[in-house]
């Protein structure tokens, strides 16, 4: 079986790790302060703080922000469970916006809908790797977590996402971008905001007693992100090759390819084909095939809030499939998944 998702390591990551091993300092030190430095200076933000994971930059964030009861936060619907657990955590009142039926982006005609004046702040996810439109959402003047999970290297215009909003959080999970197995971190030219964040990541030996988390990240996390940014481009690269590739297989009817419009560069953290009828009998031809495609999303976030007032979002959540898509991914695995996906859309063109 092909695998959906799958790092992409080589020796100078088990170098990096290994250096960490040996010098006997495993904890936060001077290679989470080299990576919070390098990851800022690629994005172009002015700081940064590394936490233990994605979902603790985006709570941090969040406090960092001061959100809390009575606020409200609006994200889009169509996005992983973590955006609705974090502004949970903070006990804000999450608000979910339908998404664009060709981006997955959110979209701003809908999310403008549902600002009031509790919206506290606007979560933006950049979808798949596609940089969503930030010119229109930072227009509302309203604070903006920009979610670079899944898009770290993307640019909207000439600058990557990540520099754009108030706050940026990133991933580094097993199979994101650049992977350090679990950790993130927090992004911004704001060094109050910033600040708060270092101050809530850690909450031993002060001298007062406040909230706080266990969020740090490791030594061996960073050096492993490190090791891994500095091959990024070629990441990148590799995935936009096999985009292509996955391109010329569909045929336009029977299946759409991603979409990047002008001024935005998709880096393909997936890639989201939409069928022209349901996905799951596809996903479910090409797992007998040997290559596991998915659905993009487990499951609607409004699904699990007993909403239903997001018709693009469930369309598209019925007729996507993610089509394995990744670095380390060989030549002969591409020709396997594009020989099947070839052979089925022809199968249901006929």
């Amino acid at each position: 079986m092909i695998s959906h998702s799958r790092p992409t390591l080589d020796d100078s990551d088990r170098k990096a790790v290994l250096s960490v091993l040996e010098s006997g300092h495993l904890v936060q030190g001077e290679q989470v302060a080299r990576f919070e430095k390098e990851l800022t200076t690629f994005i172009g933000t002015k700081n940064g703080v590394a936490v233990s994971s994605g979902t603790a930059a985006l709570h941090l964030s969040l406090l960092g922000l001061e959100v809390g009861p009575g606020d409200e936060v609006i994200f889009p619907t169509f996005v992983c469970s973590a955006l609705l657990q974090a502004v949970s955590y903070v006990g804000a009142t999450p608000v979910l916006a339908d998404i664009d039926p060709r981006t997955f982006n959110i979209d701003v005609v809908d999310l403008k809908k549902r600002v009031t004046k509790k919206t506290k702040a606007i979560i933006v996810p950049h979808m798949f790797g596609l940089p969503a439109d930030m010119e229109e959402i930072l227009s509302l003047g309203i604070p903006v977590i920009e979610d670079c999970a899944q898009a770290i290297g993307a640019k909207y215009g000439s600058a990557r996402v990540g520099s754009l909003g108030k706050v940026s959080i990133f991933s580094f999970y097993a199979t994101k971008m650049l992977a350090t197995g679990e950790g993130g971190m927090v992004l911004s030219d704001d060094e109050d905001l910033l600040e708060r964040v270092r101050d809530l990541r850690d909450y031993d030996e002060r001298e007062d007693h406040l909230l706080r988390f266990n969020y740090k990240m490791t030594d061996m996390q960073a050096a492993l992100g490190v090791s891994q940014l500095k091959k990024l481009p070629l990441f990148i690269w590799r995935r936009r090759e096999i985009a292509e590739s996955f391109n010329r297989c569909l045929d336009g009817e029977s299946a759409l390819p991603p979409v990047a419009p002008p001024g935005r560069e998709h880096v393909y953290y997936r890639y989201v084909a939409l069928l022209d009828d349901e996905s799951a009998p596809f996903i479910d031809e090409m797992r007998k095939k040997g290559v596991d495609c998915r659905r993009p999303v487990f499951k609607p976030l409004h699904r699990y809030l007993n909403l239903s007032d997001y018709p693009v979002a469930e369309d598209v959540w019925r007729r996507s499939v993610s089509i394995p898509l990744y670095p380390s991914m060989m030549n002969g695995e591409r020709r396997h998944i594009t020989d099947h996906l070839q052979a089925l859309l022809a199968r249901k063109g006929r």
